[in-house]
């Protein structure tokens, strides 16, 4: 494995080292989520076919990034990233509102943000299975970190008497999965539907999920 050759300082360009490393490593996520989500995919792709898709050299890679399996986490994280900033801001945008208003708004905004873009959809879902027990590991943890946020969101719901009290780990873990399976099975071509379909569906299943029983 490579070291990571060390960075340099000061100012060059109106830029400090901080921005430029900064610029350079979003170059290098940017130019992967093309080759990784739309282009060859990350198995089939190299350090010097990224390099060159984004304009740098080796040199400058290995000054932010160890591997191209580090890309492909970083990548990762920051898709899911733009994904739960979509959700809090939806989440605060429709506090106060009816439970069915409320959650069809926030998970359309989830929907908007990894359906926006193919290629992020790819990576969301297919890209990153299977490729380590590192890359397992972190994609179950990012997973649970949507099962909280969804069972905090629940225990919510229930004070206020929106949604029966009890405990929505498992049911969160089952709609979860029913979101990856279907976005997955959508983009591929294999649900006949439009997007706006698939989310009223998943929508539909979300509210059933959290309304009381009659």
């Amino acid at each position: 494995m490579k070291e990571r050759h060390r960075q340099s300082t000061g100012r060059y360009a109106g830029k400090t080292a901080t921005e430029r490393h900064a610029e350079r490593r979003q170059k290098l996520l940017d130019a992967a989520l093309q080759l990784f989500g739309a282009g060859p995919g990350y198995r089939s792709t190299t350090v010097a076919a990224l390099c060159e898709a984004a304009g740098l050299s080796t040199r400058q890679f290995y000054e932010e990034f160890r591997t191209l399996e580090d890309v492909l986490a970083a990548l990762h994280l920051q898709v899911n990233d733009w994904a739960e900033s979509a959700v809090v801001e939806a989440l605060a945008q429709t506090e106060g509102l009816p439970l069915a208003e409320r959650y069809g708004s926030v998970f359309r905004a989830y929907a908007a943000s990894i359906a926006v873009d193919p290629r992020r959809i790819r990576m969301t879902f297919t890209e990153i299975v299977g490729v380590s027990p590192r890359m397992d590991e972190q994609r179950l943890a990012r997973r649970a970190r949507w099962i909280d946020l969804m069972c905090a969101e629940a225990a919510a719901a229930a004070l206020r008497g929106e949604a029966a009290d009890r405990d929505y780990r498992i049911a969160a873990a089952a709609f979860i999965g029913s979101v990856n399976g279907l976005l997955h099975d959508w983009a591929a071509g294999w649900v006949d539907g439009t997007l706006e379909e698939v989310v009223e569906e998943l929508v539909r299943l979300l509210l059933a999920l959290l309304r009381p029983a009659a």
